[in-house]
């Protein structure tokens, strides 16, 4: 068996299409059906049914897909090392990042970062926590960056801050300058909150919830700046870590007020990598930078 093949039907996989991988590729058709028959002979069974509406993977086609993906990931950070010995200051970093994290943490991080080395490239997907930590364990990321992760042994954290969530308020609400706000006064206000299936609203439902109190939102959204314009705009309120809002706060456009009376709701920002792969130069650099930007931006 030879590497192209498994590429062949990596892409194979991903597209569900001869021609579709074949452009990808940029090869003939036949050439990949030729490498799947390569395949197919090395592993002695079929991998693939061909059908009018496509390809269709066979149980063992199964089992190799499953596989493939994550050993020629494996692969592409072998070279990223081997690149490492020869002094070569270059490659890729996948990051997988959700909620608070991405703005206020990741945004300047790599801002900072690539000034000291312009030579590296970065692909950030925005994620669940639970899909960051499936990235990092299946090798499609390098480093996580995570709010309200469950909790696994399957990835070693490198780092961790406890953050708080606050009410965020316009800076001339009436209520700016009050040191704290309760859970009663807050279910008052026109509140603009993340949807139901992201962890921080399942939180404060919890907390409302227990406290006996209803709250119905008058925006739900899925976006971190769609909540922030609206506080911008004057239109509700909303909850976040107040560094998700560090820069509206300091230009005087925003303050973040605690809750008061209840215990609220805390989390971690936690910084992952797999416990049983080696980074390569640029990521581990860059997780090494990461965790001294969370040591010294984010309080406990």
């Amino acid at each position: 068996m030879n590497l192209r093949a498994l590429l062949y039907f990596d892409e194979l996989v991903r597209t569900n299409s001869m021609r579709a991988a074949a452009e990808n590729l940029n090869v003939a058709p036949t050439a990949i059906s030729r490498q799947i028959e390569n395949l197919e002979e090395y592993f002695g069974t079929q991998l693939v049914e061909r059908s009018s509406r496509g390809v269709t993977l066979t149980a063992a086609g199964e089992f190799l897909a499953a596989r493939a993906g994550k050993t020629l990931r494996e692969l592409d950070q072998v070279h990223q090392l081997i690149d490492d010995l020869k002094g070569l200051e270059r490659g890729q970093v996948t990051i997988y990042a959700n909620g608070a994290a991405v703005s206020s943490l990741l945004a300047p991080v790599l801002a900072q970062f690539s000034r000291t080395y312009p030579k590296l490239r970065f692909e950030v997907r925005i994620t669940s926590a639970r899909q960051a930590i499936d990235a990092l364990v299946s090798a499609q990321a390098d480093i996580a960056i995570t709010l309200f992760a469950p909790k696994t042994a399957e990835v070693k954290i490198r780092a961790r801050r406890e953050i708080a969530y606050d009410v965020i308020l316009p800076a001339g609400h009436a209520l700016a300058s009050k040191d704290g706000i309760s859970l009663a006064d807050l279910a008052t206000l026109p509140l603009a909150l993340p949807e139901r299936n992201f962890a921080a609203r399942q939180a404060f439902d919890a907390l409302f919830g227990e406290a006996g109190i209803s709250c119905e939102p008058v925006v739900t959204a899925s976006s971190l700046e769609i909540l922030k314009e609206l506080v911008l705009d004057e239109t509700a309120v909303t909850v976040l870590p107040a560094m998700a809002v560090k820069r509206e706060i300091k230009s005087g456009q925003m303050v973040a007020i605690p809750l008061v009376g209840t215990k609220g709701v805390r989390t971690y920002v936690e910084l992952c990598v797999a416990p049983d792969r080696e980074l390569s130069f640029a990521a581990s650099t860059l997780a090494d930078f990461i965790e001294h930007f969370m040591q010294q931006s984010i309080s406990k």
